[in-house]
């Protein structure tokens, strides 16, 4: 069965989007959930991020501090790259090992927000066969961070502008999903990449051309 990589940007529903083919039966790995697991303590990760960053963005009990860190690489390009320089490696290494260790009788979905801007290294170390994008309008993200999360103005235009831009995530993709409707249009449009999946013909790419 197909290894898909599921991607989209900061509140396009690409976590509904995981959930549902959750539902249908697919083994969903989620890149933020395993983000969070190899930076807990213990981990070489963390270790690496202290080094880099200092004790300010460790919690007096020897937690990475989100916040602290958030704050740092949101605002400093150089700082963000040098964070991913950290984590991007270590996360496709866990991950793969995860894929590796599942038989292959379900789809598999690789959810991670920043495909993007790691697509190369996806293709690399977890054999991903299609690229799946949840696509909104940068306004829509804009307005479901302001009024659905409670982020400032300027926090969400710089959440939305340090990731791919959606030109940039379209690009890679094989299917495109939107999402600007209800989440019934939502769930239509996983029913119609849902089928295309399970009928696939492995002669022919997997999902090319399903987003025309």
């Amino acid at each position: 069965m197909p290894v898909i990589g599921l991607a989209g940007g900061i509140a396009s529903g690409k976590s509904t989007v995981g959930e549902l083919l959750r539902k249908k039966g697919a083994l969903v790995i989620d890149a933020d959930a395993v983000a969070h697991e190899i930076v807990e303590p213990g981990w070489p990760a963390l270790a690496e991020i202290r080094d880099r960053f200092g004790d300010d963005i460790i919690t007096p009990d020897g937690w990475l501090d989100r916040a602290a860190l958030g704050k740092l690489v949101f605002e400093d390009p150089q700082a963000r790259q040098d964070l991913n320089n950290i984590m991007h490696p270590r996360i496709y290494e866990e991950i793969h090992g995860r894929i590796r260790g599942q038989k292959r009788d379900r789809i598999m979905v690789f959810e991670a927000a920043l495909l993007a801007e790691t697509y190369e290294q996806a293709l690399e170390w977890l054999e991903i066969d299609a690229v799946v994008v949840v696509d909104v309008p940068p306004e829509i993200q804009f307005e479901r961070l302001v009024n659905g999360r409670g982020m400032s103005r300027d926090e969400a235009h710089l959440r939305i502008t340090s990731q791919s831009s959606r030109e940039e995530r379209n690009t890679r993709a094989n299917y495109v999903i939107p999402n600007t409707g209800t989440l019934l249009d939502l769930e239509r449009e996983v029913d119609k990449m849902w089928k295309l999946l399970k009928d696939v013909d492995p002669d022919r790419p997997l999902l090319a051309g399903a987003s025309d």
